[in-house]
């Protein structure tokens, strides 16, 4: 087990950004922006967070992306590299989403972002964040732990976290959709759900943990001083690709189905993973037990990924000290 202390006060969350499409196919995020936005025309609401569809070109079209990922356009180097008239849309994009949350790294850049993700993995609710001393992030965690009947799941930066509660969070630091330097980012993803597709109860998973995160910050500034308690989290160790051909480099075998929707399990040594074409099992061949995730994502065929590989460890956060700066 981990112990933080926390001794610090932290500043108020004043600027809220809540973003959605930032895959087009990604269903739930859409429609739930969408759903925001209009809801925020309706009744005038300006206390609303920032609301962004990130790549309303590829939510037009019900694609994950037009060009490139938008999700992996949010690097210095990315936003900063020259600009050419052939940029991708994607490219384009990123420099109007920084500019309307950032520019990152700047002074005024937003406080908190929550990024809304589908997956079609066996998730349930998952929370990305991009650091294990996010305490923001972490004291959000142990709230959903301990309040909702939620099961909830973390990532924290290459780290994940888990929950007792029926969502779960999960993100990369390199995949972070806008990571500001001084700004709580917490990716949220929510699953199973096929690519194209909205499921009523995914929708009202992910709407139901947005609307917890929004009444936690409101919590959070008014200088609510929240329970401490332990943390698991799932630490990122590797990505495993599918077994393949060595001269087409085509598949050669699909996840087994004593693997598939097992996210978040413990994975042993000599246990089934894949199965090939031609009927024949593939076992996990590690020197550990470790927790796999991301199991057969539909969108990380292109990326080389069949399933990743966490290792579970436990986080002890304090109480003391923890509340928010009201001279901000």
């Amino acid at each position: 087990m981990k112990s933080r202390t926390e001794g610090a006060c932290l500043p108020k969350l004043s600027r809220v950004a809540v973003c959605g499409g930032t895959h087009g196919n990604e269903l739930s995020g859409v429609y739930l922006i969408k759903e925001l936005m209009k809801r925020r025309r309706e009744a005038d609401d300006e206390e609303q967070p920032i609301l962004v569809l990130s790549n309303p070109r590829a939510a037009q079209q019900c694609l994950r992306y037009i060009e490139v990922d938008l999700n992996r356009c949010f690097s210095h180097d990315a936003l900063n590299a020259p600009l050419s008239d052939s940029a991708p849309y994607e490219v384009i994009r990123s420099r109007e989403i920084n500019a309307v949350l950032g520019p990152k790294g700047s002074a005024d850049s937003v406080d908190f972002i929550c990024d809304l993700h589908n997956t079609t993995a066996n998730m349930g609710l998952c929370f990305i964040s991009c650091s294990d001393s996010d305490w923001i992030s972490l004291k959000l965690m142990r709230h959903f732990n301990q309040t909702c009947s939620i099961s909830v799941l973390c990532h924290i930066g290459p780290t994940f976290l888990s929950f007792s509660a029926s969502v779960s969070v999960f993100r990369f630091a390199r995949w972070c959709f806008v990571t500001f330097p001084r700004c709580v980012f917490t990716a949220m993803e929510v699953g199973p759900q096929p690519h194209g597709v909205v499921r009523s109860n995914v929708y009202t998973t992910m709407k139901t943990a947005l609307e917890l995160v929004l009444h936690w910050i409101r919590l959070f500034n008014c200088g609510t001083v929240f329970e401490g308690g332990p943390v698991d989290v799932f630490t990122l160790v590797k990505h495993v690709d599918y077994p393949r051909d060595c001269s087409t480099h085509d598949i050669v075998a699909a996840i087994h189905p004593l693997l598939q929707d097992k996210d978040f399990c413990l994975l042993n040594p000599g246990d089934p993973v894949f199965q090939t074409f031609s009927g024949e099992t593939i076992t996990y061949n590690g020197s550990e037990s470790l927790y796999p995730f991301f199991i057969n994502e539909c969108a990380y065929y292109e990326k080389g990924i069949a399933f990743s590989l966490s290792r579970k460890s436990r986080i002890l956060l304090n109480t003391n000290g923890f509340r928010t700066d009201f001279k901000l």
